[in-house]
């Protein structure tokens, strides 16, 4: 099951699976700029980057920070997914760099081998961010923070709310991963992801079919 925790308004809790959602919606007088959802696995994981994906916009911005094995390749799948590119995203840790193609142009970035800030520029983010015409994604963008613009997206990945590790299960995902429990963060968004986060808190917080409200 997964929980989203929504603020500054009351929170929610929800599952993100239909068939097990609780039916408590929350009632917010203004629309939180901090929410975290809880997923039990990859699939879940992913379907929250699905609706990310399905909601992006060019030029938007995606900072995903977090440990190794925390989920931000799996949520970088489903933000690519959402926005149509066909295949799996790889971590590009090697490539630094790697570009996908779906409704827009997806730039896939990972910092974790760089070791000073200003390596970052050498992979041409400046040139993609200038152009706000892409979509970006940045894993262990909290190795060059400072190079990053103030409207975009910074997403904490971590695992289970409980500080336990990924959780091992017998049965895998449909795509044959084993499934994992993450927490995704996301605070202080700017105003530019406001109909992002009211999608993630409706999508994630409706009543499954059947269920009254």
């Amino acid at each position: 099951m997964a929980i989203l925790d929504c603020g500054p308004a009351p929170v929610g809790t929800i599952s993100a699976d239909p068939a097990r959602r609780i039916n408590r919606i929350p009632v917010y007088r203004v629309m939180p700029t901090n929410i975290t959802i809880h997923t039990e696995t990859a699939d879940e994981t992913r379907e929250v980057g699905r609706t990310i994906g399905e909601a992006a916009s060019p030029g938007d911005i995606y900072l995903l920070t977090g440990p190794l094995g925390a989920g931000k390749t799996c949520l970088t799948q489903g933000i690519a997914r959402g926005l149509g590119a066909p295949g799996y995203a790889r971590s590009p840790t090697f490539v630094l760099v790697t570009r996908y193609q779906g409704r827009l142009t997806i730039h896939h970035a990972d910092l974790y081998r760089i070791d000073h800030a200003a390596e970052a520029w050498d992979l041409g983010l400046e040139d993609i961010m200038a152009a706000g015409e892409e979509v970006l994604i940045v894993e262990w963008a909290d190795r060059a923070a400072e190079i990053f613009p103030a409207d975009a997206l910074w997403i904490g990945l971590d695992y289970a709310a409980d500080g336990s590790p990924a959780a091992c299960e017998v049965i895998p995902d449909a795509d044959g991963s084993v499934p994992s429990r993450h927490r995704i963060s996301i605070s202080n968004a700017p105003e530019r992801y406001a109909a992002l986060l009211s999608q993630l808190t409706r999508h994630f917080s409706s009543a499954a079919p059947g269920q009254n409200s």
